[in-house]
């Protein structure tokens, strides 16, 4: 269990809208505290606690059943990156949103390796609530410099994700061609004329497919079969 101080807010809820749980991972202080404040300005966000470092991520989660994380990569005991990985290796699909300051190659690529589902960067602060909802959507929100650096690294044809991708069916390809383009779960079912849950029914069978666990590294695998 935890040792360390946390923070644990009470939030007014919506009636007429589901409130999102936040578990944020921040190991400034002020920065930790300015995010609480953000998100608390708004109904739609719930947060279950707000901690220095993600050490016991896998008790977090258990303890506080997010619906979404924010996390820092640097922090004294733990490293984000290598936490998301621990996520993923649970088999655990809570969806992760980076936020650092770095945005080196090897950060950036580790972390949607690992499976996170979006990448900000701290200077771009005020994006956090509509990049909390974008990924909640379906989306896999990034800073314009970090979404560069990632069709970076899909430079060339990749015969095993080409494989891959020929076990999707034909709409399972239409959903994640719509996926790469922005697209977020409810404006594909609007455009396919289905249902939001058949949707994601046949992301999760993506997923499956391309053995991945977030839409960052389904995009990446699409785009380098190519």
């Amino acid at each position: 269990m935890h040792t360390h101080y946390s923070i644990l807010l009470i939030t007014n809820t919506c009636a007429l809208m589901p409130t999102l749980k936040v578990l944020i991972y921040e190991d400034n202080d002020d920065l930790r505290n300015s995010i609480v404040t953000i998100l608390s300005w708004n109904n739609a966000f719930d947060i279950v606690a707000a901690l220095p470092d993600a050490q016991y991520i896998i008790d977090d989660v258990a303890q506080y059943t997010p619906d979404i994380i924010l996390m820092d990569i640097e922090m004294p005991n733990s490293n984000g990156v290598t936490a998301v990985a621990a996520l993923r290796n649970k088999l655990w699909s809570v969806p992760v949103l980076i936020f650092t300051v770095f945005d080196d190659d090897d950060n950036v690529f580790n972390a949607i390796q690992a499976g996170a589902n979006g990448y900000i960067l701290k200077k771009n602060f005020d994006l956090i609530p509509a990049a909390l909802h974008d990924i909640i959507q379906g989306g896999a929100p990034m800073t314009s410099s970090i979404a560069k650096k990632v069709l970076s690294f899909v430079p060339k044809k990749n015969s095993t994700y080409s494989q891959l991708i020929l076990s999707l069916s034909s709409r399972e390809i239409e959903i994640l061609e719509l996926i790469t383009k922005g697209y977020s779960y409810k404006m594909i079912a609007d455009i396919l004329k289905i249902a939001t849950e058949t949707v994601r029914t046949h992301i999760k069978h993506v997923y499956k497919k391309l053995q991945v666990n977030s839409a960052t590294e389904a995009i990446y695998k699409y785009n380098n079969s190519k």
